[in-house]
């Protein structure tokens, strides 16, 4: 664990000061529009961070785990103004759950990753590279999301409509995730090609994307073969589907254990 004390981790350690203010702000005030003007301020410091880091580097920031992180940082307050209108009425817990995403989502590149800047693999420099990272990490940030209500379900002990109405709001958010998950193992697939001359090649990463999308489906075909049943089960389903995303983004790439096409990352 290290403090970077350049201007990208101070603009790092900003980004995290404003979701944490805007966490306590919304937890006082128990209000969805509680804390906006600090999702502001933490939404310009990680945009300011991703500029600065783009400015060092000379080339698209999302090489490796310390630039997607940044990006996600970045992303969190965009993709919840955007899908406010998927949940209708929000409740407090989700803007509640945006900022301390906020906060973990910027500790890595703030305390545990390294920021110095790499060249870019040649396996990296197409033009592929940015629509595939960047669609993954949005619908990332859209299954992290949809696990704030199932949270607030499973740990408030909702039961009968208000537990129904939580997971509509975990099916709404992964629906919108769900599109560019598929997008993602398209283009990858297509990348692969391109690169190294095959479709798919059984690549650690390439697996657990691919479990990540078998178990959203999996969840999809059970909400339909058993209608307004086993709520619970549903949203447990959603938690698995992050766990699986956390080691496809996390585990993979640091364990030793998986190494493979996607280790540079």
């Amino acid at each position: 664990m290290h403090i970077q004390w350049d201007i990208e981790g101070l603009l790092i350690y900003l980004t995290m000061a404003g979701y944490l203010m805007a966490l306590a702000t919304v937890l006082i005030k128990r209000h969805p529009d509680a804390g906006r003007r600090w999702f502001a301020v933490a939404f310009a410091a990680a945009l300011a961070t991703y500029v600065t880091r783009w400015t060092n580097t000379t080339h698209l920031p999302m090489q490796n785990l310390y630039e997607v992180f940044l990006l996600m940082g970045l992303l969190i307050w965009p993709v919840s103004l955007l899908t406010r209108r998927l949940l209708g009425n929000e409740s407090w817990s989700m803007p509640a759950g945006d900022a301390l995403l906020g906060v973990l989502v910027m500790f890595p590149p703030g305390f545990v990753f390294s920021s110095a800047p790499r060249p870019l693999p040649p396996a990296l420099q197409s033009i592929l590279f940015g629509p595939h990272v960047s669609t993954y990490m949005i619908a990332y940030v859209l299954m992290a999301r949809a696990c704030i209500p199932a949270v607030a379900a499973l740990a408030g002990g909702y039961r009968g409509e208000q537990l129904i109405q939580a997971e509509r709001r975990c099916y709404r958010l992964t629906t919108a995730g769900f599109p560019l998950l598929s997008l993602g193992l398209i283009i990858g697939s297509i990348w692969g090609k391109l690169a190294w001359g095959d479709w798919w090649g059984w690549d650690p990463k390439e697996l657990w994307s691919l479990a990540c999308w078998l178990l959203y489906m999996f969840y999809y075909h059970w909400r339909l073969a058993y209608p307004g049943r086993h709520m619970r089960f549903r949203l447990a389903l959603v938690l698995t589907g992050l766990a699986f995303i956390v080691i496809t983004l996390l585990w993979v790439n640091l364990s030793r254990l998986f190494p493979g096409l996607h280790s540079y990352a």
